[in-house]
């Protein structure tokens, strides 16, 4: 049996199930409750089912509240004659009514699904337009470096001087460097968006990893980049591409967005198996009212300039939550913002142990 019919089936026993489960409880209480209001209260649950299942379950569930109304609470009872005008008139409206709150109810989830679905349709479109204006620049630029620079060395080959050519071999791995920043970010946020990301976890110095990535980093003579070690960290069980992507993404954003001269703070920790990694700058700050939108994908903040696709703080969050961990960022403005960084994971103090023989 397939999924669908498998649903179908399963909302005609719920919605048959309820209204006969009400009516006996209506029943139950006897000379306390009116026809009308078990009427009333039929057509409730009616409404609930209409909001929650398909029609046809809906309708079936309907009729089968009318029929139960006319056996057990329409006079003579237990009986499906009907002996007064006025309780002919009552049975007829209530199935009408519950017959066409059904059809109106079933319409208007199919209007509100096509609007989700239009609006989801147009933000998706917002997206990609966001995507492609931010990769025309981010993309463009590096390519057009490392032309310019081959084209240079070609036509100059013979004549360039030394330092010259060092230079421009300098712009074409800068350049280099930043294309290849920008479609690891794409190809990382499909993995995360496919589900096909696969955590290798291997014993990791965090501390060498956080040296690493700033030893790795372009030039930041602009900025003041202070690490703060916990020497007695033990060794963790993450997967360090992935970290290193995470620390990475966030560092260099606060390098790109915040004013030169600015400090930026890199800390880490540890309790209870848990690992703690601070990053931290003096700068501008974000807004309250952008906080909790910078981890979107595709999400810049206003006016922070040219450049910059919008994914490394999402991919970032990605790839934290994907070791079950958390990231948070707390922001003042004029006084800087705070990215603190929770990851569970095993720990082995093998290295300290080795250290001390």
């Amino acid at each position: 049996m397939s999924a669908e019919r498998t649903n179908k089936v399963r909302q005609f026993l719920i919605g048959m199930a309820s209204v006969t489960l009400l009516s006996v409880a209506c029943y139950a209480l006897g000379d306390l409750i009116d026809y009308r209001v078990v009427a009333l209260l039929l057509l409730v649950a009616v409404s609930v089912l209409a909001v929650l299942f398909d029609i046809l379950p809906v309708l079936v569930s309907a009729l089968l509240s009318a029929i139960l109304l006319n056996i057990f609470f329409i006079e003579p009872v237990p009986h499906y004659e009907i002996t007064d005008a006025e309780s002919v008139l009552l049975f007829l409206v209530y199935l009408f009514i519950a017959s066409v709150n059904a059809v109106l109810t079933n319409r208007l989830r199919k209007q509100e699904r096509k609007n989700r679905d239009r609006e989801e349709k147009e933000n998706t479109i917002k997206l990609y337009n966001t995507l492609l204006n931010s990769l025309s620049h981010e993309l463009k630029t590096p390519i057009a470096t490392i032309i310019g620079s081959i084209d240079t060395l070609k036509e100059a080959d013979n004549n360039i001087q030394p330092a010259q050519r060092m230079e421009l071999l300098s712009e074409m791995e800068i350049a280099s460097t930043r294309l290849n920043s920008q479609v690891e970010n794409l190809l990382n946020m499909s993995r995360l968006e496919t589900g096909t990301l696969k955590l290798k976890k291997d014993w990791c110095d965090v501390n060498e990893l956080v040296f690493l990535i700033i030893h790795k980093l372009p030039s930041v003579d602009t900025h003041e980049l202070i690490f703060e070690p916990d020497e007695t960290l033990p060794l963790f069980r993450l997967d360090s591409g992935l970290m290193e992507t995470v620390l990475n993404n966030i560092i260099h954003n606060a390098i790109r967005y915040t004013p030169k001269c600015t400090t930026i703070r890199v800390a880490t920790a540890y309790d209870d198996n848990h690992l703690w990694l601070t990053i931290g700058d003096n700068g501008n700050g974000i807004p309250e009212r952008e906080i909790s939108r910078i981890f979107e994908k595709f999400y810049r903040l206003p006016n922070s300039g040219t450049g910059g696709s919008g994914l490394g703080l999402s991919i970032a969050k990605g790839f934290v939550e994907a070791h079950g961990g958390t990231v948070q960022a707390m922001s003042y403005l004029n006084r800087g913002t705070t990215f603190t960084i929770m990851i569970p994971a095993e720990t082995s103090y093998l290295k300290s142990e080795k250290d001390d023989e």
